[in-house]
């Protein structure tokens, strides 16, 4: 063969090399674990990986008010784990905006520098919960999987994920990784009136109908449960209060009591969320900076 012919044959080679490597998935970067806090994404061709969050939402325990049993039983279950002793997974269930999501980042932020990493998971990306936990496994730092606002479906395949991740997979649980969820619904699936018709009564004993067992099952996987309430009017008012003067209006009369309570009315309803809405725009009102 002629030397033409070979560097031409070296041309065709690389032309394909260079087809066939716009077509595989990139190399994926190595993780960043210098990083507090991450989200788990996947890239256009579906592969998961821990994106680092460099700036991560921050609050503190000492900001959320009228929540003080649920605070203290997270709290102590967080710096058990962060210690290294033994802790349970935690779901946080119950009204809307009452700082369940909140407590779990201001909870994770507290043992932060201990070592003490968060995981954000989309309920899409629940099926990769084995993925995520054996990527962590082995660092010397401990990792909350915060799994926000669930709500299952019939039949969606994080739900059977997210049980076997709890308590039913054939791999260990890691002793650096835990579950933290937070949900509207107590047992994380709809409810409905005909599932408690099909409950049968034998012998004096009582025998749940299989559908109401299946929907317990996954909740009483977690070790802790939370669960929060609508805030009455004076924990509502305490709420406002404070954040009113974390924006720097120190001023708390019968004026800003009526204000946050007709923003209440106009909301339609009392909470935590709607205390530090009102406190921004009523500070917002009176030249508070961002």
């Amino acid at each position: 063969m002629s030397e033409a012919n070979i560097w031409q044959l070296i041309d065709r080679a690389e032309s394909v090399l260079s087809r066939l490597e716009s077509i595989l998935p990139p190399t994926r970067p190595d993780t960043d674990w210098s990083a507090r806090a991450f989200r788990w994404r996947r890239d256009r061709y579906g592969a998961g990986y821990l994106h680092p969050v460099h700036h991560p939402h921050q609050i503190r325990l000492a900001d959320l008010v009228a929540v003080e049993p649920q605070k203290a039983e997270i709290d102590r279950n967080t710096r058990q784990f962060a210690g290294g002793r033994l802790a349970n997974n935690v779901l946080l269930t119950g009204a809307r905006g009452t700082g369940k999501s909140s407590l779990v980042k201001a909870a994770w932020l507290a043992y932060a520098d201990q070592g003490l990493r968060l995981i954000e998971v989309e309920k899409a990306d629940l099926v990769d919960l084995p993925d995520i936990i054996e990527q962590v496994a082995n660092r010397p730092e401990r990792f909350i999987v915060f799994c926000d606002d669930l709500s299952f479906e019939e039949g969606e395949p994080g739900y059977k994920a997210l049980k076997s991740a709890l308590d039913g997979s054939i791999s260990g649980q890691s002793p650096r990784v835990l579950i933290y969820a937070t949900s509207n619904r107590r047992h994380l699936l709809p409810e409905y009136f005909d599932e408690n018709a099909r409950t049968r009564h034998i012998d004096g004993e009582v025998h749940p109908a299989d559908a109401v067992e299946e929907k317990v099952s996954l909740s009483e996987r977690f070790g802790l449960w939370l669960t929060f309430y609508p805030f009455d009017q004076p924990a509502y008012l305490s709420a406002a209060r404070y954040w009113l003067e974390q924006f720097g209006c120190v001023v708390w009369g019968q004026t800003e009591e009526t204000a946050a309570l007709q923003w209440a009315l106009g909301r339609g309803g009392r909470s935590g969320r709607i205390a530090w809405q009102f406190a921004r725009d009523y500070a917002g009102r009176q030249g508070g900076q961002a």
